[in-house]
């Protein structure tokens, strides 16, 4: 499957090079233009297929180890060059992409650059080459931003000698660190955040104090970092973005596409969408290991590229708003139609508009009946979701877990031959990882059986308008949209209405995949 789109457009834009070219998406020869209006700055992301070692676990020595890594620092600087032609100020490359993965923390050292503090340390390592050692990979990357001129973000591991009075250090006497570096436009390393929430990396350590890293840009102002498994959870960028003013951050990830609530695309764009910024995402390719997924969002446009078929990178460059503008409850387009009014009542318990079990009634508005929705359960993302199917044209649906109950009232234009239903978790998340959510999610279900809800679709053809909502202990909710094809949608409206959540949204542009309101509840991890 091949997914190369702007957020508001549709699949026929896939067709001409030249809408996508308007839009700002690059394709192969043709992207766009004019990085000098002075409220946009031109980014790229470049998803990379790395060339892996064929035996990461088996011993190696630096030589060896710098020749593989030379060849994925080869298409690198392809890339800077060929984005440097577009004026792009701005590259993000992807997390493992030098190096690879599947390392143990013995095998992966001679892959590992020395990491001096650029806190401590001014240093320009095109320029100043021989100052440390072990510092060959770092020396390629500010080659290249000088080269290109541009800001530069890369991910590469380095290693830290300790000291074995520091009770932390490791046994081997070093720390062993997954590493994101920014170098400016002159090549100077301005700064490093080293992964904090490691997935499952016996490679690395986990630094002992969070990184939370800023660095200020010349054309957008003060961007921020983080790695992959980073999003999902509170330090450090969340704390970031709660306690500073950056707009922007960029996002380095060697993420596998988890349906129906977790792929790449879909939560780099609910982060977009949740904080209100700029995400420059650029994630590995690898699609036998379900690895793709790279985009440059805003909350109310996205240039994605999602890909599970071909082989290869691919290069996205877009024009990026200074200061994006965000989606909220705001976002609503006139007059109130009906359906928003209903849900109003409804929501506030309008004695006007009553429901039961049967029935919804909204003063004059057509009644819609149908049969008891049966509720039933069913493993999604490795949760027991609890469920009830959504079999009607139209109708209000209720279902509750724990001190979560989520709602939907939905209108389906035509009614397909599709399963899908409404779920609600709220508990610890405990596979792949520890995390408490709370989750509402409309998905379309694999089949017609109700096991089947929960399992990974991209294909779809049934349409809604609907409002999705539920009574969430949270303000940290991310809205996750997908249709058919790995399309992304962007909602409606968004907000808090009576201590409730909710997700609006009229048209689709294709069949719903999954609509959801993703809760995390960082406090009770």
């Amino acid at each position: 499957m091949v997914c190369i789109m702007c957020g508001a457009s549709s699949k026929l834009a896939l067709l001409f090079g030249w809408y996508l070219l308007a839009l700002g998406v690059c394709v192969e020869e043709h992207c766009a233009a004019d990085p000098h209006k002075a409220d946009y700055y031109m980014a790229a992301v470049y998803e990379h297929q790395a060339v892996l070692s064929p035996n990461p676990l088996a011993l190696t020595n630096r030589k060896q180890a710098l020749e593989l890594m030379s060849q994925n620092l080869d298409i690198y600087e392809q890339q800077v060059m060929a984005a440097a032609q577009k004026g792009v100020q701005i590259i993000v490359f992807p997390e493992d992409g030098i190096h690879g993965f599947n390392f143990t923390r013995t095998s992966i050292y001679p892959f590992l650059d020395f990491m001096p503090s650029p806190r401590l340390v001014r240093w320009n390592p095109c320029l100043e080459p021989h100052r440390f050692s072990d510092t060959e990979v770092l020396q390629r990357l500010s080659c290249m931003a000088r080269k290109g001129e541009m800001f530069l973000v890369a991910n590469l591991g380095t290693k830290q000698p300790c000291h074995s009075s520091d009770p932390a250090c490791p046994r081997d006497g070093r720390y062993q660190f997954n590493t994101n570096v920014v170098f400016s436009s002159n090549g100077t390393l301005v700064d490093r955040y080293r992964k904090h929430n490691l997935y499952f990396e016996a490679a690395f350590d986990s630094p002992r104090k969070v990184d939370h890293i800023t660095f200020d840009t010349p054309f957008a102002g003060k961007f921020s970092m983080f790695t992959c498994f980073d999003i999902l959870f509170f330090d450090p960028i969340v704390r970031l973005l709660r306690d500073s003013d950056v707009k922007h951050v960029v996002y380095p990830t060697a993420w596998m596409n988890q349906l129906p609530l977790l792929a790449a695309i879909e939560i780099q764009k609910a982060f977009a969408v949740a904080f209100g910024v700029n995400v420059l995402a650029a994630n590995i390719h690898h699609p036998s290991l379900g690895m793709t997924g790279s985009g440059i969002h805003s909350p109310l446009k996205s240039f994605w590229y999602h890909d599970m078929e071909n082989p290869g990178g691919h290069l996205i460059i877009a024009e990026v708003a200074r200061n994006p503008q965000g989606l909220g409850t705001e976002n609503a387009v006139g007059k109130m139609d009906p359906s928003h009014s209903k849900f109003l009542k409804i929501l506030s318990g309008n004695p006007h508009c009553e429901k039961d079990a049967q029935e919804v009634h909204c003063d004059e508005d057509a009644e819609w009946s149908f049969r008891t929705p049966p509720v039933f359960y069913s493993e999604m993302m490795y949760d027991n979701f609890t469920l009830v199917p959504a079999w009607e044209k139209e109708g209000y649906l209720q279902v509750c877990s724990n001190s979560l109950c989520c709602h939907l009232l939905y209108k389906r234009p035509t009614l397909t031959k599709e399963l899908y239903a409404l779920g609600v978790f709220d508990g610890l998340h405990t596979v792949h990882g520890t995390y408490y959510i709370q989750v509402c999610a409309l998905v379309k279900c694999g089949g017609l059986g109700f096991h089947t809800c929960g399992q990974e679709i991209t294909e779809a053809s049934g349409t809604f308008e609907f409002h999705l909502w539920g009574n969430f202990s949270t303000s940290y909710i991310f809205p996750l949209f997908l249709t058919s094809g790995m399309t992304l949608e962007i909602p409606d409206q968004l907000g808090w209405e009576n201590d409730h959540y909710f997700l609006r949204k009229s048209r689709l542009s294709s069949g719903l995949v999954t609509a959801a309101l993703y809760g995390r509840l960082y406090d009770r991890n």
